[in-house]
C-alpha cells in the first residue's frame, strides 16, 4: 500500500466514513474534514453549492487531508486533488442498521462528525437513499473509480474488511517508522546527543 497523504471516503450513508476518516486521523496524523460540518449550519441550515465549493476548495489547498462525505456534485474536485479513495462499500441492511442506531444513540444532540447545533435526525427521504444506494449510486461510483486511474482505490466490504486494512495500515506505519530508526554497529539505537 503506497503513501497516502490525500484521501477521500465515500460510500452510503452508514457505511462508516466518519468513524473510518476519525480512525485514520489518529492513525497517520492527518487531519479531517465531515463534509458535513461544512454544509450544514445549526439548526440543519445549509449553505449555498458556491459556499461549499470555496470551503472544499480550501481543504484541498493543503498537502494533506482526509475528507469524508458524498456530496457527488463536488466528488470530482476531490478525487481530481486525491491521492487514495475509499469505497465503503457496506451492506444495506448494516448501514440500514447503524443509521437508526445513530439516531438513538445522539438523540437530542449533535454526533462528533455534525455542526454543534444539529441534533441527530432520521427522516424518511435519508432512510430512501441508504435503501436505494445499492441501485442508484453505487454503479456510477464504481465507475468513477474506474476511471479514476491515478488514484490508489481500496473498496472495503464488511467491518471485518476494514478492520483488517486498519490492522494492515497501522503495520505499515510501524514498519516505515522503524526503517527510519538509525542504529550503531553493534545492532543497538543509536540515539542523537546534545551536547
Amino acid at each position: 500500500m503506497s503513501n497516502m497523504q490525500r484521501i477521500v471516503i465515500v460510500g452510503s450513508g452508514g457505511a462508516g466514513k466518519s468513524t473510518l476518516a476519525r480512525q485514520l486521523s489518529e492513525l497517520l496524523t492527518i487531519p479531517v474534514t465531515h463534509l458535513d460540518t461544512l454544509f450544514w449550519q445549526p439548526g440543519w441550515q445549509p449553505i449555498t453549492r458556491e459556499a461549499l465549493i470555496i470551503a472544499q476548495q480550501h481543504v484541498l489547498a493543503h498537502p494533506r487531508w482526509i475528507i469524508d462525505g458524498n456530496y457527488s456534485a463536488m466528488l470530482e474536485m476531490r478525487l481530481h486533488a486525491a491521492d487514495t479513495v475509499i469505497f465503503l462499500d457496506m451492506p444495506r441492511w448494516l448501514c440500514l442498521w447503524r443509521i437508526g442506531w445513530r439516531r438513538l444513540r445522539y438523540h437530542g444532540r449533535s454526533r462528533p462528525d455534525m455542526r454543534a447545533g444539529c441534533h441527530e435526525q432520521l427522516t424518511w427521504e435519508f432512510v430512501r437513499f441508504v435503501w436505494e444506494y445499492p441501485q442508484s449510486r453505487r454503479p456510477a461510483m464504481l465507475d468513477r473509480l474506474a476511471r479514476a486511474h491515478h488514484l490508489q482505490c481500496i473498496i472495503l466490504r464488511s467491518p471485518a474488511a476494514v478492520a483488517h486494512w486498519l490492522a494492515e495500515v497501522a503495520t505499515q506505519r510501524q514498519a516505515d517508522a522503524t526503517s527510519k530508526m538509525r542504529y550503531n554497529a553493534d545492532g543497538s539505537l543509536f540515539e542523537e546527543k546534545n551536547t
